[in-house]
């Protein structure tokens, strides 16, 4: 995937009403004016229609089924039957958003509410909005459900790469395969550690040495030698087509101790192709940098939560994995060995500031748990040997660390600039019930 893709939701559209009622008639304008408002808001919108009768109902949940759409966008003209949405979502079983267009004596708020507190009953997921097509709030809270919902087909096919395994002692990074395909979709692809390093030790290209240049151009300084760095884009092109061929959306592999240093700046180049790679063998840790990738279309932070400082921020890194385009300076970005085994290439640079929203995904007895953090990247020096991204919350480090504990939240933090709560919110309850979203 290319980071300059945006999450486009694919959306069937259809106007619910009941012949009878006042308002009826609204369905032939309302349909071409949603649809454009739609197709303006950066959706994709396969199909649009009248329904005011089962036959209906059923004939366009087919073809939405048929078109494969991420959600189905109802807005009621009328008082409607509930089962006419029922009828079109057994056809097209996708999160549904009811948007009731406006209208005193036409029912259509009332139609909207009867049928959510339907599909409120089967759990179903969906979502409503109220306001006329032009309503900003409305549309923006609109478009954060459909790109949920989006994204939840996204994660449901997303295949994660594990190369090696977990670090033995962290053992709250084991995934339970069975329960991350059933909560969240994604499916872990064993990788062969030893064969991919065997590769990468026969292996020698003619656009290693380019590709180190570049890179290394990238950079303000370099403190290593050609070698290593060519060591690390043999390393990259193995995984690079290793990706290709079993076409993985992320992977996480099992870099301590052995491997530190040396997938580092693979993990730094990959980030900035859209494909973020884990360190230290965490699935978890890769889920949740997909799903911070895709909604943001750019790279992430993969991060430990180091110590608070005394102005309450709290400082977050890893050895220096991160993605070029996540340096406040390029010039401050040096090219230097990793701390503690003093081997192969990091990038180290402070992290630019912005707000920045976080997750830490877990398993847990019964299911996954995704803890969700908001907060404001504050310039930062190089406090610590990587690339330290220092965090203001809004409400005390002190709660958010007892907050952290009673909920057993690990200690790997994915980070992507900009808010994106709501859609992670919407996300959470479109996925299977078993996936237990908290914030603070």
């Amino acid at each position: 995937m290319s980071l300059k893709k945006t999450i486009k939701p694919r959306v069937g559209i259809v106007a619910f009403s009941s012949p009878l009622e006042i308002g009826a008639e609204r369905a032939e304008t309302a349909v071409p004016s949603m649809e454009k408002i739609l197709l303006e808001a950066g959706c994709e919108v396969v199909e649009a229609a009248s329904v005011n009768s089962p036959e209906k109902a059923f004939a366009y949940g087919r073809l939405f089924s048929e078109k494969h759409v991420d959600a189905i966008v109802a807005q009621p003209v009328s008082w409607f039957e509930d089962y006419l949405a029922l009828d079109t979502i057994e056809e097209c079983p996708v999160p549904l958003l009811l948007w009731p267009l406006p209208g005193m004596e036409t029912g259509a708020l009332c139609g909207a509410q009867q049928a959510a507190s339907f599909l409120k009953r089967l759990e179903y997921p969906f979502f409503s909005v109220f306001g006329e097509g032009d309503c900003r709030n409305a549309l923006a809270k609109a478009i954060s459900f459909l790109r949920a919902a989006a994204l939840s087909k996204i994660m449901r096919r997303s295949k994660i790469g594990l190369a090696g395994s977990r670090v033995n002692g962290m053992t709250h990074t084991s995934p339970n395969e069975f329960m991350l395909k059933k909560t969240i979709g994604s499916r872990v692809i064993s990788m062969d550690l030893p064969s991919l390093l065997q590769e990468v030790k026969k292996k020698q290209e003619e656009d290693e040495l380019q590709l180190w240049n570049n890179f290394k151009n990238s950079a303000g300084s370099c403190r290593v030698t050609d070698q290593e760095g060519i060591d690390s884009m043999r390393i990259y092109n193995v995984l690079k087509k290793s990706i290709a061929e079993q076409g993985l959306d992320a992977l996480a592999v099992g870099c301590y101790p052995h491997l530190m240093g040396r997938v580092c700046i693979p993990a730094s180049i990959l980030a900035d192709e859209g494909i973020p790679l884990a360190c230290e063998g965490d699935v978890h840790g890769a889920v949740a940098q997909l799903l911070l990738t895709r909604l943001a279309s750019a790279p992430t932070h993969n991060t430990d939560w180091l110590d608070p400082l005394e102005d309450g921020s709290v400082v977050f890194s890893h050895c220096g994995s991160g993605a070029l385009s996540l340096a406040e300076d390029k010039d401050a970005i040096s090219l230097e060995h990793v701390r503690l085994m003093e081997q192969g290439v990091c990038a180290l640079f402070p992290s630019k500031p912005g707000p920045v929203t976080m997750i830490n995904l877990t398993a847990s007895d019964d299911g996954y748990q995704c803890a969700m953090l908001e907060g404001e990247a504050l310039r930062t020096k190089m406090v610590f040997p990587g690339n330290p991204l220092r965090v203001a919350f809004k409400k005390s480090t002190e709660h958010v660390m007892e907050w952290i504990f009673e909920n057993g939240v690990g200690h790997h933090w994915m980070a992507v600039y900009g808010s994106f709560s709501e859609e992670i919110r919407h996300w959470a309850k479109i996925s299977h019930k078993s996936l237990r979203l908290i914030e603070h």
